[in-house]
């Protein structure tokens, strides 16, 4: 069974991406210029730090990873990146737990927003990133068990270091 996706990170994941999209319509990777840089979600309640760390756009590619830091632990990592194929733009995910990765296609952008997806995949079927100044939500969603589930993963924008 597929492991499922928990950071947008970009999350991670993480994570996630902050997009400089703006009104015009993203056709290529250094159209993902935005996203370089670092994010955090930071819960001190918690003891919880989500943390991303994207390359600037290079040759058909940008390249991230993510770690998820818990009780001064890590506890998650995961590998990402955006690519240029011939047929598409694509988020690739590779968590941890996986032996292999996740291609999501990118499907759609509006202001600030882009919208990749893989319908086959076990959880989440899309993953969606939305820029709002120095403050990035990173969603997964899907259909889980029958049910829509959709989670947000509130990142800002940190030095990095």
């Amino acid at each position: 069974m597929k492991r499922t996706i928990g950071r947008i990170i970009f999350v991670s994941m993480i994570s996630g991406f902050a997009l400089s999209i703006s009104a015009q319509k993203v056709t290529e990777i250094a159209d993902f210029d935005g996203m370089a840089g670092c994010w955090e979600q930071k819960d001190d309640a918690k003891k919880l730090l989500i943390s991303e760390q994207w390359m600037s756009p290079a040759g058909t590619s940008i390249l991230g990873v993510g770690r998820t830091v818990k009780n001064g632990k890590t506890v998650d990592y995961e590998f990402m990146r955006v690519e240029q194929r011939p047929d598409g733009i694509y988020y690739v995910a590779k968590p941890k737990e996986n032996n292999d990765e996740t291609a999501f296609k990118f499907i759609l952008s509006n202001l600030n927003e882009v919208v990749f997806e893989n319908k086959d995949h076990d959880f989440p079927q899309r993953i969606i990133y939305k820029l709002l100044g120095t403050k990035m939500i990173g969603r997964i969603e899907g259909d889980r068990n029958g049910k829509f589930v959709g989670i947000d993963f509130p990142m800002n924008k940190v030095k990095c270091g």
